[in-house]
């Protein structure tokens, strides 16, 4: 590990630009997604990426606890584990090789969601990822715990990265819907029409149901490529149950995560299905997807939908959003200039520039909170 300085510094030459670090786990809770970028008014650079799969006995753990298991003890125990894991996803980047001259400015470490309870009396939203020990193991300034603040101003504390994608992807030619397809499914709508405003909800479960169910089945943490939905068929009766539950009428500002879609979600579906084949239950969860984005897509001529995240890597899942997202195109972010892989971990660097920038991070008409506020709050080396 590095020694804590200021700021992290490369090697100097002539020109030096500043850098930002952004870190990401999703709901799926698989690993952590880690990037080095500068922000330019045309455009993101990534100097550098990294990716690292959380420990099996560390992802189980977390699995656990987000489901209300484990102790005071044990929800310590990995608040200080994965803070430590992420320090060392944002070391690994620095010490890509070949990196040019570069000055970074922070770290915008989104951490690990363990629970998201937006509606209620009593509205919590838990991230774990002790930033103080980003910021001790790094020796550079971190910003974290992003969502707090707009869900005490009254809004969901989700989905954040509508803000980002406004800034990067709008175009003033076509209607655009970015989704992202991690553990739980999330769209903004980018009207080309600058006088419109943006919306931005979560459509429902995604990655978490699918990789949840392949591992009670078959022992492995994802769906490579869909391959186990690519061996079964949906089955329409138990899709139709599926699709009943509440959540996918709701009006937004919505969001979501895995305290209610969960496989113990699956089995209750599945008790009324009892004869249903494992491949065809991961087949129809995927097709759950595809079918809740479609149906909460905003009607628009012309529109095109970028899919980003983990599944935009399936196959599968994308041929079938394909077909239920007919007539709208439907590509992935790679398209428009950002690896569908490096697009959440590239908004939470973004976030904490907004952040050091004393500039809102939220989008009031996507959250539903009472205004525009700064998010995250900051841990300086």
């Amino acid at each position: 590990m590095a020694a804590a300085n200021s700021n992290w510094r490369l090697p100097q030459t002539s020109k030096q630009m500043d850098a930002w670090i952004g870190l990401m786990s999703g709901t799926s809770m698989d690993g952590i997604d880690a990037i080095l970028v500068s922000f330019q008014d045309e455009g993101i650079q990534i100097h550098a990426t990294h990716s690292a799969p959380y420990p099996d006995d560390i992802r189980g753990r977390l699995a656990n606890v987000s489901q209300n298991h484990g102790s005071p003890d044990e929800l310590g125990e990995l608040d200080h584990h994965v803070g430590r894991l992420f320090a060392e996803a944002a070391v690994a980047l620095l010490n890509t090789p070949g990196l040019p001259a570069l000055q970074v400015r922070a770290i915008g470490s989104h951490g690990q969601t363990i629970r998201h309870q937006p509606d209620g009396g009593t509205p919590f939203t838990l991230q774990i990822g002790d930033p103080t020990l980003i910021t001790e193991r790094t020796g550079i300034t971190t910003v974290a715990d992003f969502r707090r603040r707009d869900l005490a101003a009254g809004g969901q504390g989700a989905p954040l990265v509508p803000a980002f994608h406004k800034s990067y992807f709008s175009s003033n030619r076509e209607d655009r819907c970015i989704l992202n397809l991690g553990g739980i499914a999330n769209l903004s709508h980018l009207p080309a029409d600058a006088n419109q405003a943006i919306t931005g909800f979560d459509t429902g479960p995604a990655n978490a149901l699918l990789d949840a169910w392949c591992k009670h089945q078959t022992g492995q943490p994802f769906d490579r490529d869909g391959a186990l939905a690519g061996e079964g068929h949906v089955d329409q009766s138990l899709l139709s149950d599926m699709l009943s539950d509440a959540f996918f009428q709701r009006p937004p500002p919505k969001s979501t995560g895995t305290e209610k879609f969960n496989l113990d979600w699956v089995r209750t579906n599945l008790a009324r299905h009892p004869n249903v084949s494992p491949a065809d239950v991961q087949r129809t969860l995927l097709e759950l997807t595809a079918v809740t984005v479609a149906h909460q897509l905003p009607r628009r001529t012309g529109m095109t939908v970028f899919a980003c995240g983990g599944g935009a890597k399936n196959p599968v899942l994308m041929r079938a959003l394909k077909k239920t997202c007919s007539p709208y195109t439907v590509t992935s972010t790679a398209d428009i200039g950002l690896d569908p892989q490096c697009v959440e971990p590239a908004a939470f660097a973004w976030l904490a520039r907004q952040n050091l920038a004393g500039r809102a991070g939220n989008l009031p008409e996507v959250t539903g909170a009472r205004g525009e506020r700064i998010l995250g709050a900051v841990y300086y080396a």
